[in-house]
């Protein structure tokens, strides 16, 4: 990871709330197909209180990737995207990013942390094992016809 670059917890009265949330549906809209992108619904998931969103920015001010997660109960979370730019990959980020996510859920006093995600994005499979998350099951056709999905798991207890 670059050094200077920071994750940040995305605040709604910050005052360039809207200029990263701007750059962020960027972002989901060029990285995920339209059936799998929150870009419609991204405003109402952010303002519901159970969900939190941090950012990862670079010297130069760029947003270069994001998490969001929620916790759907007091003893669970779910990571619900996990997107750095396709040139900033391979770089640290998504793994900064992930660790801050998990941290914010430690706090939280959650329990277990769940994802999805495609088995064939094998280094995502990776980063996710290498932090501890094991593969609960397989949930066939969760994307979309072809496209299966690995349910994930990390739980605090056993760490």
């Amino acid at each position: 990871m670059e050094t200077g670059a920071a994750v940040v917890e995305l605040q709604r009265n910050s005052t360039n709330f809207a200029n990263i949330v701007e750059e962020i549906l960027k972002l989901e809209k060029k990285i995920f197909p339209k059936h799998e992108s929150l870009s419609r619904s991204f405003d109402q998931e952010l303002r519901k209180n159970n969900t939190g969103l941090l950012y990862m920015m670079d010297l130069h001010g760029e947003v270069v990737g994001y998490v969001m997660y929620s916790w759907p109960s007091s003893l669970s979370a779910c990571i619900t995207k996990l997107a750095v730019k396709e040139s900033r990959r391979r770089q640290g980020h998504a793994e900064a990013l992930l660790k801050a996510a998990i941290q914010k859920c430690r706090t939280r006093n959650i329990h277990r942390i769940s994802l999805h995600v495609d088995p064939l994005r094998i280094p995502a499979m990776g980063l996710y094992k290498k932090l501890g998350f094991q593969v609960d099951s397989l949930i066939k056709c969760y994307y979309s016809a072809d496209r299966d999905a690995n349910r994930m798991y990390l739980d605090f207890d056993s760490n």
